[in-house]
């Protein structure tokens, strides 16, 4: 593959199940070490997709090549150059971890140092546990570890966090924050908007088989309809005439009168203002807070559904 050539081209993509239409025609490009992101709600075509860019599932129409390679057609070739971690991973409850990752290794044609990932993946202690003893924490960095098992360019992570604890979610949030430092390609579904928000590079939100949205979460939550607001907070009470700031919709005091939100659909231009008049006022500034529109305000506001459903 060509380096400045996309990790992964979809056009036009489609998958039917009969009468039932899963996937209606996406179209996306994931470039050499993105981390990308499907948001979207149980149903939504998420999981089909990525099967499809796996080599798991044929699709029924458009363009797809990962790496490359057609899934449908090369399959094999492009295996060995993928690493794949799925929502669930289940092996037999008496393998030992050591056992699961020398058998793994062995469907490659290439693999890393099966001692250095142990390590890596702090499952060095556990070498010799039965899969059967092993934390839902400690089974999912085996996940990841036989998904990095043959050095892949290119990673499918499908729910990667989904039903562990928050102090895992964060261990392996971490883990996969290095790989996104050592710049290769994940391709992520995810139900946890922080986890996006963290992670993603850009993130497509997908529902009912298609995108409707696809860009950087910073840049989705600046499309937003709903406004920010900006909370300022002086050493003693506002006057109470107040004048209509740049971009403002709508202001309204506290109770103590010392805290004032004003809410706005472009903040930064009504921040500047705000302080301005705060200082012509003689008013003493304490505190100064802005809360934007989160991704999962976005999500809601696209597809009437929260990201869980």
């Amino acid at each position: 593959m060509n380096s400045a050539s996309p990790a992964i081209s979809v056009h036009g993509l489609k998958k039917s199940y009969g009468e039932v239409h899963a996937v209606k025609g996406i179209d996306f490009e994931i470039q050499p070490g993105e981390v990308f992101g499907l948001l979207g709600p149980n149903g939504a075509g998420k999981t089909t997709t990525v099967e499809i860019l796996e080599g798991l599932r044929p699709r029924t129409g458009g363009e797809v090549a990962v790496l490359g390679f057609d899934p449908d057609r090369q399959r094999q070739q492009l295996k060995d150059r993928i690493g794949v971690c799925l929502q669930a991973t289940n092996l037999p409850e008496k393998i030992r971890v050591h056992e699961a990752m020398q058998v793994f290794a062995s469907f490659y044609g290439r693999h890393v140092d099966l001692n250095k990932l142990l390590q890596r993946l702090q499952l060095e202690e556990k070498r010799d546990a039965f899969y059967s003893t092993l934390s839902g924490g400690q089974k999912q960095r085996l996940a990841l570890a036989l998904a990095l098992i043959n050095d892949p360019q290119l990673i499918f992570l499908d729910e990667p966090t989904t039903g562990l604890d928050p102090q895992v979610r964060v261990e392996i949030h971490s883990l996969l924050e290095e790989l996104k430092r050592e710049h290769r390609t994940i391709l992520m579904t995810t139900h946890y908007i922080e986890e996006a928000e963290r992670l993603c590079d850009r993130v497509a939100i997908v529902d009912e088989g298609r995108i409707i949205a696809l860009d950087t979460p910073a840049r989705l939550q600046q499309q937003s309809r709903n406004a920010s607001s900006i909370a300022v907070t002086c050493a003693t009470p506002f006057p109470e005439d107040r004048p209509a700031w740049a971009e403002a919709i709508h202001s309204a005091l506290d109770c103590s009168g010392r805290t004032l939100t004003v809410n706005s659909r472009h903040p930064a231009g009504t921040l500047v203002d705000l302080v301005k008049w705060i200082d012509q006022q003689g008013l003493e500034l304490t505190d100064v807070s802005l809360k934007q529109p989160s991704l999962e305000d976005v999500f809601i506001e696209l597809t009437g559904k929260s990201l869980r459903e």
